[in-house]
């Protein structure tokens, strides 16, 4: 990886992190505890409706595409500091990155898809 595109990862992992620790606890308390416990009982409509809007797609978008891109440079340094395999370099790369743009482009397919 050349030096000029390491500010660009850096950025996108502390943006990933920032953005997930404000928002991930409230949707999983949400979605893995209020809802199926029925403290909150919202219908299909409403979550249906709720998913059609654009800054709701939008929102779970940037939130799930800074998340993986945070979890790809979190785990790119652990493979490559913690556990000393620094000859794999460049698959270590491709493949953490790679992924987090697949399942970037994963997210966005199905968030284009609702409708």
């Amino acid at each position: 990886m050349k030096r000029l595109e390491e500010p660009f990862f850096w950025g996108l992992f502390s943006a990933g992190g920032v953005f997930s620790a404000m928002f991930l606890p409230i949707q999983a308390l949400l979605f893995a505890l209020l809802i199926p416990l029925g403290i909150i009982h919202p219908s299909y409509e409403h979550l249906h409706t709720l998913l059609a809007n654009p800054i709701t797609r939008l929102y779970l978008f940037v939130l799930c595409s800074l998340s993986l891109f945070h979890w790809a440079h979190r785990f790119r340094f652990t493979l490559f500091d913690g556990l000393q395999i620094k000859h794999l370099n460049e698959l270590i790369f491709t493949m953490c990155y790679g992924g987090a743009v697949a399942g970037t482009l994963y997210v966005g397919y199905v968030l284009l898809r609702v409708h």
